[in-house]
């Protein structure tokens, strides 16, 4: 078996472990004598996966017992529309920080169900830093205020989180989720699609405070309101059955490992490593303000269009794939999510150090 090394922003690679566990249970769970792909998601064999994957998400993320957890599917892309359809039902209005496309997309949507406000953007400098917040800016009264936590295309993070009263604060946290520890009780809603650091493609994660279920807008579609999922228990229709599966063994693999802190100081390690590089290189650049740099994604470039296309033909040549950055920015992007080891990341740069002495 020949695996390439995947800096993927998503879907992206998972951990070997977890694809070997669920290639050997492919044809048979336990004892079931069937696939969970094939499994009825009424029966008690997969009732007993979802919920051990849901109690082994709130352990390793410390979930407060007044948050709901949903297995949702859509993407994090239809939650853009599903948090205001249900949030946006006292004062109609909701602020935002605009870090990136998905940030802005969520604004957008959002402003068809209500009042939409940018509270600060970072669109002047193509996304790469996270604007400072001024509370005197902050809409009192707002129903929420949504940022998105840590930026894919453009390599940003929120190291700091604004001060927003008691005003419910939402955040997607698609491709930092389980990177790091994260303090759920200061959040209203918490959002993710699962296929960049969790599962495969097809599960978004709900994680949402109580109090604000089962008060959507008249208007809200059947299946786009939270209480309709939190009633079921995320069974009101059938939910991604497989792919919560693998999420559950993502889950094993982290607490076997040691938990958010032991995977926070992996990934600052191999974060560490390539940005060390890129900041003593004279061929390769990052793209971010330092402060605000990512964990998972980290955009760079060499300042050259064709430079650039040949580095990232001759790297999946070299067996380092998936490293063209987003077609909005172009350069490169290294996504490096929790299942990728360090040594992914060294050898990486190691090929970096190689092309740059051929090349510069």
């Amino acid at each position: 078996m020949s695996r390439v090394y995947n800096f993927s922003a998503g879907p992206s690679m998972l951990p070997l472990e977890v694809l070997e566990t669920a290639a050997k249970e492919m044809c048979e769970f336990g004892a079931t004598g069937q696939s969970v792909m094939e499994m009825s998601h009424r029966s008690k064999e997969y009732d007993a996966i979802i919920k051990e994957t849901e109690a082994n998400l709130r352990e390793i993320m410390n979930i407060p017992e007044n948050y709901e957890v949903l297995f949702l599917q859509g993407g994090a892309s239809s939650q853009f529309a599903m948090v205001p359809l249900n949030l946006m039902n006292k004062s109609g209005k909701a602020d935002f920080v605009v870090t990136g496309q998905w940030a802005n997309k969520a604004y957008k949507e959002a402003a068809r169900y209500g009042e939409a406000k940018v509270v600060a953007s970072s669109a002047d400098k193509t996304y790469s830093y996270i604007p400072k917040l001024d509370k005197a800016t902050f809409t009192p009264d707002a129903d929420y205020f949504h940022i998105c936590m840590n930026n894919t295309i453009y390599g940003t993070r929120f190291t700091e989180l604004p001060d927003t009263g008691n005003v419910p604060l939402v955040a997607d946290i698609s491709s930092c989720i389980l990177s790091e520890p994260i303090d759920v009780s200061k959040f209203g809603v918490l959002y993710a699609g699962a296929q960049k650091n969790l599962a495969p493609a097809g599960l978004t994660i709900v994680i949402i405070r109580k109090d604000l279920i089962g008060n959507a807008k008249d208007i809200t579609p059947t299946m786009f309101n939270y209480a309709t999922h939190a009633d079921n228990g995320s069974m009101f229709n059938t939910p991604p059955c497989y792919t919560i599966y693998v999420a559950g063994l993502v889950l094993k693999w982290i607490k076997k490992l040691g938990g958010l802190p032991k995977i926070k100081e992996i990934n600052e390690k191999k974060a560490k490593i390539l940005y060390d590089f890129l900041d003593n290189s004279k061929m390769f650049k990052g793209t971010v303000e330092k402060a605000d740099r990512s964990l998972m994604n980290v955009p760079f470039v060499t300042g050259n269009e064709e430079l650039d296309a040949k580095f990232v033909a001759e790297a999946k040549k070299a067996g380092f794939v998936n490293l063209k950055g987003h077609r909005s920015v172009g350069g490169m992007r290294a996504s490096i999510y929790n299942a990728m080891p360090v040594e992914g990341v060294e050898k990486l740069v190691e090929f970096m150090a190689n092309f740059e002495k051929e090349n510069g």
